[in-house]
């Protein structure tokens, strides 16, 4: 809910990379903060994990939003593609590496599981903010030249304004609109599968060791396969790139009906990771090439807010599906109408690229 309003004092003030760094320095205090919650004390566990994924949604409203800063149009794609491959072979590297020092303490000269677990939020903790630094040395924020920022009550105020003008601009932008509901509901369709697919395994009858490798599985997968979905959105367009991906997840949902044993499910962890970071580089690129790009931030506020919004729908179908027919297998077939509708929707956004 905040997201569109932050957005739009980010733009107003020129604060993009100053909100950015707020909100990454809240996301890493509060993992490092993980480290020093006891066991049983669950609470102060649920505390950390909420403020640290305050600080990674924030985040991502500022970073998506610095795409217009660093890319032209015609690179778009490749950019935001290159930018979801590296996300996704640096947090698989990070969580192979956790994975492992959980798994075998003594490797690392550590007493238990406990302890390398408290090591692995430090661990994250640095790596979070290490791996921002580029970022905050390299990328330039567009500020118009003369610009004298107001007093923050005045930007505050003005912000409120533009966001109601935003509001208004979206309801003009007709294919914004538009691609802003298609993307509300396949999203909820692929942040589903990323948030139940340990559940669904869980479900089936797997151990926690087959589940840890099939997410392994996905995270690595998806390095390339982003990059080849920046190549694929450079020559049939963002669009078609993302209906062919949303094809791949709707063929991964009845295939995933029909799994049986582990072997499938390794190969349904592989095939998602084939379309997942493709999905949400093309997007990403989509939506950028359609809205103003001096107002960026804020319209990417309402992006990221319906992209976080979308992880609500989609569990509770599966769940509700699943309940009424006794059948996890039939919970998951619910996602079909996201993917589909999301589809349909999408096919009616015009797009430059």
């Amino acid at each position: 809910l905040m997201a569109p309003l932050l957005g739009t004092i980010a733009d107003q003030g020129g604060l993009k990379k100053s909100l950015l760094g707020v909100f990454v320095t809240i996301g890493v205090l509060a993992t490092l903060g993980m480290t020093q919650v006891g066991e049983g004390q669950w609470q102060w566990a649920m505390f950390g994990f909420v403020i640290a994924v305050i600080g990674w949604l924030g985040a991502n409203i500022f970073n998506d939003s610095l795409l217009v800063n660093v890319a032209r149009e015609d690179e778009l794609n490749r950019v935001s593609a290159f930018g979801y491959s590296l996300g996704y072979l640096g947090g698989g590297t990070l969580f192979a590496l956790c994975v492992t020092m959980s798994l075998k303490p003594a490797w690392f000269g550590l007493e238990s599981s406990i302890e390398a677990v408290r090591w692995s939020f430090a661990l994250t903790a640095l790596w979070w903010a290490i791996f921002s630094i580029p970022l905050f040395v390299g990328v330039k924020e567009t500020i118009p030249p003369g610009y004298v920022r107001p007093p923050v009550l005045d930007l505050i105020k003005q912000s409120f304004r533009q966001l109601w003008s935003t509001v208004q601009h979206i309801r003009q932008l007709r294919y914004v609109g538009l691609f802003l509901l298609a993307y509300w509901l396949y999203i909820d369709g692929v942040d589903t599968v990323i948030a139940m697919s340990v559940d669904y395994g869980q479900a089936l009858g797997f151990d926690s060791s087959k589940l840890i490798t099939a997410l392994l599985i996905t995270q690595f997968v998806a390095f390339p396969a982003a990059l080849g979905f920046g190549w694929i959105g450079n020559r049939i367009g963002a669009k078609r790139g993302i209906l062919l991906g949303l094809a791949g997840y709707v063929l991964i949902t009845i295939g995933a009906s029909y799994m049986r044993d582990v072997s499938g499910f390794y190969a349904l962890a592989l095939a998602v990771g084939l379309v997942q970071g493709g999905v949400q580089a093309l997007s990403r690129s989509l939506y950028a090439s359609l809205i103003p790009v001096e107002q960026a931030a804020e319209f990417f506020g309402f992006y990221n807010m319906l992209g976080k919004f979308a992880t609500v729908l989609g569990p509770l179908m599966v769940g509700w599906t699943g309940i009424l027919t006794g059948s996890p297998r039939t919970g998951l077939l619910a996602l079909l109408i996201l993917f589909v509708l999301g589809g349909l929707l999408l096919w009616k956004v015009p797009a430059k690229h």
